[in-house]
């Protein structure tokens, strides 16, 4: 197992930890605190490549492999996880989902804007009683011929009032179960659908989410994607790697959470020295490091089982899950290495916190991911 980097690998982490530092940094702790979308930020990712990062180069797309998306995920994160979910959607659950099983026409008449960044994408799947439960949609797609008729409402969706298309998944046949769900192509704009307030949130402040209303929303039959009841399992597919994308996400908080932590803890002084040469607080880096290589190593193997063509569900429900635990524990170590200091917005490190803690929720909550794992290793 070898996860050397190549050199363009390593040039596109440096890209990423570069732009991060220069251009997500600064007035990264002001759109935290305004819940402001970083919409200067999202024109530059998409210039860099950063929105199509898998996307063929046919379509406009960067076409790189999956172990690269995830370096630029993790440093990104490091920063700014607020801007690093947008990537994620966009890259994991709409881009890919459309390339890999929309239509040719689709692929032309949107995936050319979303890898470019010249449009964003959001993926409509969570309602007020779907979430972890996606088999119990309550949003319907009523099949009337030539076009379907939809009428729902979808909760907590990323890039909610940015997106100009969503992928919304919707039963047609409730009598089919998950089998009589299909997944839509739906237009901002498009009459009866309306897009509600923001949510005010504890983390991720910055990233744009809300709830979506659909009332009589004429979508055309050439929007489905895929067969006819394929909605479900599209889904299914679609947030196995964007399981990846989260896990990335998760490992760069806890790193840059650990990396403020490191270098707070070499110039603060306590009892006449650093404080890093107390040995409780040499244990708390040992401990943090340790896990966050663990979780690295985890995320790293996800995205090769993934570049390899081979079965991912269970590698990356294990990186989602060991990352996103690993997150949200080192940020709150971080908050106590810095004191008093872990509590004031300047420093960072509760920004880092309240941001862990999300990774733990969507796209599948630890519970969901400890399920994916035990009926995995129990069916072997």
């Amino acid at each position: 197992m070898n996860f050397s980097l190549t050199e363009e690998q390593l040039m596109i982490q440096q890209a990423a930890r570069d732009f991060a530092q220069n251009e997500l940094l600064p007035g990264v702790i002001d759109r935290d605190e305004a819940q402001k979308f970083p919409k200067e930020q999202v024109k530059q990712m998409g210039e860099l490549g950063f929105l199509g990062m898998m996307v063929n180069e046919k379509y406009s797309g960067s076409g790189l492999d999956t172990l690269s998306y995830v370096l630029v995920m993790e440093e990104l994160s490091k920063v700014d996880a607020s801007s690093s979910v947008i990537v994620s959607v966009n890259n994991s659950l709409v881009c890919w989902g459309l390339e890999t099983y929309g239509t040719e026409e689709q692929k032309e008449k949107y995936l050319h804007r979303l890898a470019t960044g010249q449009i964003i994408g959001a993926f409509c799947l969570s309602e007020p009683e779907a979430g972890s439960d996606a088999t119990s949609q309550k949003t319907t797609a009523i099949d009337k011929g030539d076009h379907y008729v939809l009428n729902g409402t979808k909760n907590w969706i990323t890039n909610g009032g940015t997106a100009e298309v969503y992928l919304v998944i919707a039963q047609t046949d409730k009598e089919k179960g998950h089998k009589g769900i299909n997944a839509l192509i739906v237009e901002k704009g498009t009459p009866g659908f309306e897009i509600g307030p923001k949510e005010n949130k504890l983390g991720i402040r910055g990233s744009d989410t809300h709830s979506l209303m659909f009332t009589d929303v004429k979508v055309p039959k050439e929007n489905r994607i895929g067969e006819d009841g394929f909605g479900f399992k599209f889904a299914m597919k679609t947030l196995a790697g964007g399981r990846i994308g989260i896990a990335a996400q998760a490992l760069g908080i806890a790193a840059g959470a650990y990396e403020l932590a490191l270098q707070y803890s070499k110039v603060r002084k306590a009892f006449g020295t650093e404080i890093c040469n107390h040995q409780a607080i040499a244990f708390k880096l040992a401990d943090m490091h340790t896990k966050i290589q663990a979780a690295r190593h985890l995320v790293y193997q996800a995205a090769c089982d993934k570049d390899a063509g081979e079965n991912y569900d269970l590698s990356g429900a294990m990186a989602k899950l060991y990352a996103a635990e690993t997150a949200m524990e080192v940020a709150t170590e971080a908050v106590q290495i810095h004191g008093g200091n872990g509590f004031v917005k300047e420093y960072h490190v509760e920004r880092l916190m309240r941001d862990a803690k999300i990774t733990q929720i969507y796209e599948g909550t630890s519970e969901i991911q400890k399920i994916v794992i035990s009926r995995s290793i129990l069916r072997d």
